[in-house]
């Protein structure tokens, strides 16, 4: 069983960067594709960005490539997603998932989920 603890989520102002962490316990890290989803009350939990068990394959959904950017340490267990020039719209809960499959974009192709950190960007 895999144990997923996101941090790094606040309350932020518009322009600036922030940078998620989550960390793994209860299984073999390099194993498993990983990704961070996002979702507002209301909201279906959408798909931000994904990575392959090597970091090797990576993926943003649209239009969030340029501000987004998804990395890992296999050696500290720990998947990071930097958001850079915070928007108004990215107030959202991020979620870390965790696959021992491929990485994809769907929310149940994802085993494993974090709690969520809630992220607020102030205008």
């Amino acid at each position: 069983q895999v144990q997923l603890v996101e941090s790094g989520g606040g309350l932020v102002q518009v322009g600036d960067s922030l940078r998620l962490s989550c960390v793994a316990s209860g299984g073999t890290f390099s194993d498993l594709a990983l990704a961070w989803f996002r979702q507002t009350p209301g909201k279906e939990r959408e798909f931000v960005a994904g990575i392959s068990w090597s970091g090797g394959s990576i993926y943003y959904a649209d239009d969030l490539e340029d501000r987004f950017t998804i990395s890992r340490d296999n050696s500290k267990n720990t998947v990071y997603l930097r958001i850079d020039s915070l928007e108004p719209e990215d107030t959202a809960i991020y979620f870390c998932a965790a696959s021992p499959g491929r990485m994809t974009i769907t929310v149940e192709a994802y085993e494993y989920w974090g709690q969520g950190t809630q992220v607020t960007v102030s205008s």
